[in-house]
């Protein structure tokens, strides 16, 4: 399920949260790689919802500066040029590394009617050239429905996803993946994402794909017998795109991690995938910091009782043990610094909004950063935590540590190095794609 501006998860029965965000509409059919994955009849335990207050939420009819966030919305708002000086982008724009050539897949439940349009108004608004939204339907789509909670949740989070991943790589091509079955927790859903994605890796129509929803392993069926065969089998879609090179990011929950037990947010969980958690920044109206980057409270980061630590994260074998860890690496994802997103899909709530979607923001824009790192390497990356953890070791000015903050009350607390609040750290991504780009 979306966690997005309106929809907020506030409770997890299971120690990860479904999240989301997603595409529009234009058309292609589903064809027979609908059948490659199980069909699930059972629909899993669902995390309770609520709306967020008008009050603390509200819908402006332009954005703000962050000093004025600050003062009137008690926390702060930051525009995709504030990102672009954060992130350090400006260097690799001004070398022509946009994402030019290089397509992101977004994978969400249902659509935006809206999403081309918001995204024009969206970049006219910063001056960034807009891209076309290449939307594919597959499976029975329903025709949206504003007052539909869960089509209004699903289209919040396809607003920042494709707001997002643009911010980062303006030059990219978007495609948005939408499916006709709501992802809940468990595997409600998910068959159609994945064969989804497994038809646009075999067409060649993707680079890297994120994925900004989530369930727990443990939602699964069997997995308290210890069979896990319901997930695994799932996992076709992975093994195929890291057979053609292409990368995976999915964000790595909403729930604050969980250090009691053994259950990881999947598809971040899983050892072909780039758990991306969440950061907070602190910047002026500029985009200038004026602390450094902290843990978001809310950010998840879990070992994995599914998969063991993949031979990548053997140099943090002290910090995850046998278990593969997550996060990989984290972004902004705090309601506190969150990106202004522009929407009309609801004619009742039509404009400017910044209040937060956590992780989900943060898979979009790494895999903003991917497509950069794509075209400077000049091909796809594949596995990308390869790279993450060989730069790592190196101690790679492109990484840099967040050594502040906590996450959950069960949760993990920041320090220096490797951590399950911010995994490697964030991102200097001019220094990042540079290195990336010479390892390949």
């Amino acid at each position: 399920m979306p966690v997005s501006a309106r929809l907020r998860l506030v409770a997890a029965t299971a120690g990860a949260f479904a999240l989301a965000l997603l595409p529009t509409v234009s058309q292609s059919t589903a064809t027979a790689d609908q059948a490659a994955a199980a069909p699930w009849s059972a629909r899993l335990a669902v995390h309770p919802l609520r709306h967020a207050s008008p009050a603390d939420d509200p819908v402006l009819a332009a954005p703000l500066p962050t000093s004025d966030c600050l003062t009137q919305l008690h926390r702060a708002c930051y525009s995709p040029l504030q990102y672009r000086t954060a992130y350090d982008l400006d260097p690799l724009y001004q070398h022509g590394i946009t994402g030019q050539g290089r397509t992101i897949v977004i994978v969400d439940s249902f659509g935006s009617p809206t999403i081309q349009h918001d995204l024009d108004v969206w970049s006219a608004q910063w001056g960034i050239a807009s891209s076309q939204v290449d939307v594919v339907q597959w499976g029975q789509v329903p025709a949206f429905d504003p007052k539909n909670a869960d089509m209004d949740g699903w289209a919040s989070e396809s607003t920042l996803d494709v707001e997002a991943a643009h911010a980062v790589a303006p030059g990219a091509r978007i495609v948005l993946l939408e499916t006709g079955v709501s992802e809940t927790e468990g595997a409600v859903g998910v068959p159609e994402m994945m064969s989804g994605i497994n038809h646009l890796v075999n067409n060649g129509q993707a680079d890297v794909v994120s994925m900004s929803w989530a369930t727990s392993e443990g939602m699964f069926p069997g997995f308290d017998q210890g069979d896990y065969t319901s997930l695994t089998t799932l996992r076709y879609a992975f093994t195929n795109a890291s057979k053609h090179g292409v990368t995976l990011t999915a964000s790595s929950g909403d729930g604050g991690g969980d250090s009691t037990k053994l259950d990881a947010a999947w598809p971040a969980g899983d050892p072909l995938v780039t758990a991306v958690g969440g950061t907070e920044l602190h910047l002026d109206d500029q985009g200038a910091r004026t602390a450094p980057d902290a843990a978001w409270s809310g950010s998840g980061g879990e070992l994995s009782k599914v998969f063991a630590r993949p031979g990548y994260q053997d140099p943090v074998r002290s910090v995850v043990g046998d278990h593969r860890g997550t996060p990989d690496i984290s972004m902004a994802g705090s309601p506190n610094g969150a990106l202004w997103l522009y929407s009309s899909f609801d004619p009742a709530n039509t404009g400017w909004t910044a209040d937060g979607a956590g992780t989900s923001e943060s898979s979009p824009l790494f895999a903003g950063v991917v497509a950069l790192a794509d075209q400077a390497a000049g091909h796809r990356l594949g596995v990308i935590d390869q790279d993450l953890y060989h730069l790592y070791t190196r101690h790679s000015s492109g990484l840099v540590d967040v050594t502040t903050g906590s996450t959950g009350p069960n949760g993990y607390t920041a320090g220096p190095g490797y951590d399950q609040t911010t995994g490697v750290g964030t991102v200097d991504a001019a220094k990042l794609v540079q290195a990336i780009a010479h390892l390949h």
